[in-house]
Order: C-alpha cells, then structure tokens, then sequence
C-alpha cells in the first residue's frame, strides 16, 4: 500500500513519466514539420516539473519515501529543477535545427528527452543503490537512441555505436562495485551501508576493490580521463541538438550520484576515493586543456573543455575531507555544485549560438564557420564571446567565480597537496585561455566566409539573449545562487 507521503514526494515524477506517455500518443496525430502541439505539450509539462521541484526545494525539506529508496532534499529538488530547465532551452534551441534535418518526422526527441529527463530525477533522488543504477540505465538508453535519432546520417550512427559500447563497459564497471559493496554490508541501502562502513567490521581492502569500480563508472559519466575517450567522438559525431541534450544537464546528474554515492553512503572511505577524484581531475585539467588546442572542429574543442571543466568539478569534491577535518566539507561540495551549475549555463549558451548558425545542409560547427561573425551579428558574436571567456575563467562572468571558489576551498584545506593542485589547476586554466581567445579571435577580426545575416526564432532569440546575460549577470552578483547551493550542500549532510 502506498503512502500519502511517497505519492507527493514522486509527484513530478509521475508526472513527468504521464504526460511523455501521453505526449507519444498524441504526437501520433501530429503532421505538421515542426512537431507544435508536441512541442508546446512538452514545454508546458516541463515548466509545471520544474515548478514543483523549485517549490519542494525552497520548503527545505527531508523527507524519505518508499521504504527509504528514495529521498526528497534541496540537493535533489534543485538539480532536478535545473535539469529541467535545461532540457526546456535545450529543446528551443534545438527544435528549428531538428526540423531542418528532418528529425522531427516523429515526436521521437520530445519523448526520448522526457524519459531521459526521468532518468536523471532517479539518479539525483535515489537512496539506495539499485535505484540510482536504474535511473542511470533509463538516462543512457535514452541518450544511445538520441545520438542515433538522424538514422539516415552515417557519422551519428558511428557515433551512437561508440556511445553505446564504451556506456555498456561503464555501466558494467558501476555495477560490478556496487555487487561488490552489497556483498561486503548485506544492504543497497545509502544509509546503512554508511553505518555499515563506518563500523569498522568490514575488510578494507574489499571496500576499496568495489570503490575502485564505482568511482570509474562515475568518472566514465563525467567525462574525467582515463574515462573520456566517448566525449569528442560523441560530440562531434552527433547531431549538435542532441550533443547539446547529452552535455548539459546530464552533468547536473552525474554530480549528483558523486555526492549521493561518495558522500552520503561512502564517506568513510572519503581518504581512498578523493585519491583517486584527485588523479582523475589532474589528469583531466592536462589532456582536456592540452588537446582541445590542437582542434579545428568547434564541437569537439568544447569536448574537451568539458573533460577539463570536470577537472575543477572532481578537485572540489576531493577537498571535502581532509586529513580527517570536515570543516571544509560544505564548502567544497557546495563549491562544485556552483561550478557544475554555472557550466552547464554557459554550456547551453555557446551550443545555441552553434545551432543558430547551423542553417539546412550546413552544420557551422568548424571554428572557421565562426570568421567574421560580429561583423554579420553583433549579439550573438557577443553572446558567444561572453560564454568563451566565462568558460576561459575571465572575471567577472561566471566562470572566474565558479574557478575562484573551488581555489578556495582548495587551499582552505591547508594540506600542502591541495594548495599545489590550486596553483597546477591556474597553469592548466591559463593554458586553456588561449583556445578560447582564439575563436573570440577568428569572430571578431576575420573576414565573414558569407554576408547572409544571422537570423533566429522570436523564442530562440529571445531565450538564448536571457542566458548569456544571465552568464554575465550571475558573475557579478554571484551571491544568491552560492547561497542556494550552500544551504543544499549543508542540509543533505545533515542527514
């Protein structure tokens, strides 16, 4: 018999799960190129789900459901909020790009972004081990089946083949730990295996030999190296609406299983992960930084920004617990939830102005596609801009912000180790600034490849001018966002 309580907790979820079946229904009806009623169905089911949750995260309750599988908290209300809102401009961005190569003869990528969207609300509110498993598989499949959706066009479905394979050998590696944490406590359960761990009766090296596995699956969901080897080929290979739905608010999700799994059930075991966090955002500040300078194609430059923007994200959980001080706990973690948060913004930002160059038969994703873009539109070559150098980490937009505070909380550890890591992490940061300056380079002072004008959608114009100011503005009045993820962060440890 279900309770009251768990109804509530899961109602954006069950409504979510309702209305992308009933939107594939209706979609059967619909004619028309541009997929509207679907289109506006959906938009509308996602405004009301991310009115809910911003409703249930603002109240700042904990509340768990369904026998303690699943738990409402601010941290899983307000990622999934997020998410949400991401997946909306997601969609308006990629909705004229989609009907120009004939993705939309089906209401396929509404209801394939809806489930995915589903998966991730599991992930990010699962308490127990399986059911964080299971909104991961949901997200995946989803993903393999978008990455493909342009059936006819041969470099997505290579695409989609790699995705697929190297997903399949993640999943196994986050399923094999987490059999091997089930056999070590005898539970799924966050809580007890917490308990369980921290007891002290269970044998080390069993522990660690499960970690290993779960924080590989987890690194592979990221994007940190060694596990990166899917991003580029994936980015570039799929349609840029769909790199877009795989690149931005899934990285919300992903950081939510880190906490979730790493912190809320594995802390006792905090000084063998963060080694390992550590390795893999080192190695992720030097490969993605260094190899994105030697690209031609925009898309998978940004690729590889992200696998060394994950750097930053993995060096903020590592410096939780230090030397067995936990003092600096909230603010690390709140520190990456920030940094994940605002990436993902500037993230949206920089792929809609690439999905607005892209005209039919015409993809603009090399960096040359860009030349002269101020000179054929000032707005969106201003737009970009601002999302390179936030992503760049130039002060004050965003991204410097986002960087300055996992700094702090980096040498707020006082450990010797974390400080050098600060200082390697500005080198790469430095590094990394001169494949951003480039493009703003090759906008600003080349000469236009075409006088045609840039022209866009009411709803795209108007939406993708919001999030760029946004860019700017939550870089200059960073408070109140720092705060939301602040007070997440400190009631989730709470419990």
């Amino acid at each position: 018999m279900l309770d009251k309580i768990s109804l509530i907790v899961v109602s954006p979820d069950i409504l979510l799960l309702v209305m992308a079946c009933v939107i594939a229904l209706i979609d059967l009806g619909v004619k028309t190129r541009q997929r509207n009623l679907t289109y506006w169905l959906t938009m509308a089911t996602l405004a009301v789900v991310a009115w809910f949750n911003a409703d249930f995260a603002i109240r700042g309750d904990t509340i768990y459901a369904f026998n303690r599988m699943i738990v409402s908290d601010p941290l899983s209300n307000w990622l999934k909020c997020f998410s949400t809102l991401a997946v909306m401009v997601t969609l308006v961005y990629g909705r004229p790009y989609a009907a120009d190569r004939d993705m939309l003869r089906g209401g396929e990528m509404f209801t394939l972004s809806m489930f995915a969207l589903l998966g991730m609300f599991v992930m990010v509110s699962g308490s127990n081990f399986l059911v964080i498993y299971l909104g991961l598989e949901l997200l995946t499949l989803c993903s393999y089946a978008l990455v493909a959706l342009r059936r006819d066009h041969a470099t997505s479905t290579e695409a989609a083949m790699k995705y697929f394979v190297l997903g399949a050998m993640a999943s196994g590696f986050l399923l094999y730990g987490i059999s091997m944490i089930y056999g070590a406590t005898g539970s799924l359960d966050l809580t007890e295996v917490f308990k369980a761990v921290g007891s002290g009766r269970i044998k080390h090296q069993v522990m660690v030999f499960g970690l290993v596995f779960i924080v590989a699956g987890l690194a592979f969901k990221l994007g940190a190296v060694p596990f990166h080897m899917w991003i580029p080929d994936v980015y570039q290979g799929a349609p840029t609406a769909v790199t877009l739905m795989i690149g931005a608010a899934p990285e919300l999700a992903a950081f939510g299983i880190a906490i979730r799994l790493l912190v809320e059930g594995l802390i006792p075991l905090a000084p063998d992960w963060q080694q390992m966090l550590l390795v893999l955002a080192a190695g992720s500040l030097l490969v993605g930084n260094f190899a994105a300078i030697a690209q031609t194609n925009l898309k998978r430059m940004l690729a590889y920004s992200t696998i060394a923007q994950m750097g930053f994200v993995l060096l903020g959980l590592a410096a939780g617990f230090v030397n067995g001080n936990t003092l600096n706990a909230q603010y690390a973690y709140s520190a990456a939830m920030f940094y994940v948060i605002t990436y993902v913004l500037t993230t949206l930002a920089s792929f809609g102005i690439i999905l607005l160059l892209a005209r039919e038969g015409f993809e603009s994703e090399e960096i040359s596609d860009l030349a002269g873009l101020n000179q054929r539109s000032p707005l969106y070559a201003g737009v970009m801009a601002v999302c390179l150098f936030s992503l760049a980490g130039v002060p004050p937009l965003v991204g410097f912000y986002g960087k300055l505070t996992v700094l702090q909380a980096l040498v707020a550890s006082g450990d010797t180790l974390y400080i050098g890591l600060a200082i390697y992490a500005v080198i790469m940061s430095l590094i990394g600034a001169f494949y951003y300056l480039r493009v703003v380079k090759v906008m600003y002072f080349d000469e236009p490849i075409t006088a045609t004008t840039v022209s866009a959608p009411a709803d795209v114009r108007a939406v993708l001018t919001i999030n760029g100011a946004l860019v700017l503005i939550l870089g200059i009045l960073p408070g109140g966002l720092m705060t939301l993820c602040l007070n997440a962060i400190v009631k989730t440890l709470a419990t």
